[in-house]
């Protein structure tokens, strides 16, 4: 994990801090890790709400000529001589080319690709800290721990009056407690089990962000066996269905790309972006 950060910095020339046990303390007072932890800082780093991104993405598509059409159900979809019938809860759509990006409905969508994609429920709080100020948007950052193999990440406590809420200090574990699930039957209510390891990750690494406990939620992720997505034409469908699936719970921060690749694949019939290693076909 640390290495494919250093490698993507050099890469991508994108600066990246290593910082001693005594500068993290110094910077960062919040943290208690351990002394055989690396202490990686991205000073260029920061956070966009998912919220006002999608609306703004919605708002720009919509100015060029893209009819959107929320709370509808797809039922089913074919491919017949070169024709694409999507039919819905409401209507039924033909067209020459279709992109899917289904979220956790994905391997219902795509039945030859279920067997790669499995749906996780996850749990995510919003927790009250012992002291408020030394976890406001100036005092601490974004972060993400690796403790074997769990993954706690987390942000500031964020203006309500600015972001909206919920209120506090947001802690989820990537990859950490979560049970496979059907997306159309998800267990929406949250456990003193899942509570405690979200407090647990909390107490060992930053003990005074944890008072209380204001807000839980669930999410799912989708993932892929090697939890790389899954960016392709659909198999068996010549180039005029694409898929964008598996995104393991990393894949917002890439939307913009995504979008761009996928109207690569539906309008061109190939993109110049190096998505080969995201091929449905890695599986085998």
């Amino acid at each position: 994990f640390l290495e494919t950060i250093k490698v993507s910095s050099a890469k991508y020339k994108v600066p990246v801090n290593q910082l001693s046990p005594a500068e993290c303390s110094r910077k960062y007072p919040q943290f208690n890790l351990p002394a055989d932890f690396q202490r990686l800082e991205e000073p260029d780093a920061g956070l966009l709400t998912p919220e006002r991104c999608i609306l703004l993405m919605t708002e720009q598509a919509i100015k060029r000529g893209a009819v959107i059409r929320t709370k509808e159900r797809v039922l089913e979809w074919k491919r017949e001589s070169g024709t694409i019938t999507v039919k819905t809860d409401r209507a039924t759509y033909t067209a020459g080319k279709l992109v899917i990006t289904a979220g956790p409905w994905a391997a219902k969508m795509m039945p030859t690709l279920a067997s790669r994609l499995t749906v996780v429920r996850q749990v995510l709080a919003w927790m009250k800290p012992q002291k408020w100020e030394p976890f406001s948007m100036d005092k601490f950052p974004c972060w993400i721990i690796q403790d074997g193999n769990t993954d706690g990440y987390g942000f500031p406590v964020l203006p309500v009056g600015k972001f909206g809420g919920p209120v506090g200090l947001k802690i989820a574990l990537h990859q950490g407690v979560s049970e496979t699930v059907d997306p159309d039957a998800v267990n929406r209510k949250t456990s003193e089990q899942d509570e405690k390891a979200l407090i647990d990750f909390m107490r060992k690494f930053i003990p005074e962000g944890y008072e209380s406990t204001l807000t839980m939620k669930t999410c799912l992720y989708t993932n892929t066996p090697d939890y790389n997505f899954i960016i392709d034409y659909l198999p068996g469908h010549d180039k005029d269905v694409a898929v964008a699936a598996g995104f393991s719970g990393h894949g917002f921060k890439f939307v913009s790309v995504i979008g761009e690749i996928m109207a690569h694949l539906a309008m061109k019939g190939s993109t110049p972006l190096p998505i080969g290693f995201l091929s449905a076909r890695r599986f085998g």
